[in-house]
């Protein structure tokens, strides 16, 4: 599990690079939960949060920028 603290540090391009890992994970982890293979079932629920926490950090990433402008 990642830190907020941690997002925030990272520039806009690892966020996004970041973001697409953990969609990745995220359906792998469908898929065996599909075909019964899942064995933790709680990193699903870590990954639906990580992927929060960074679109959140995006969104005030990108607040932050529109008023600098």
């Amino acid at each position: 599990m990642t830190k907020a603290s941690d997002i925030r540090t990272k520039t806009a391009d690892e966020l996004s690079d970041e973001l697409l890992k953990l969609k990745k994970e995220q359906f792998n982890l469908r898929f065996q939960k599909a075909t019964g293979q899942l064995e933790n079932t709680a990193r699903v629920r870590q990954i639906r949060r990580d992927i929060a926490r960074i679109k959140t950090v995006q969104v005030q990433k990108a607040a932050v920028a529109a008023q600098a402008k």
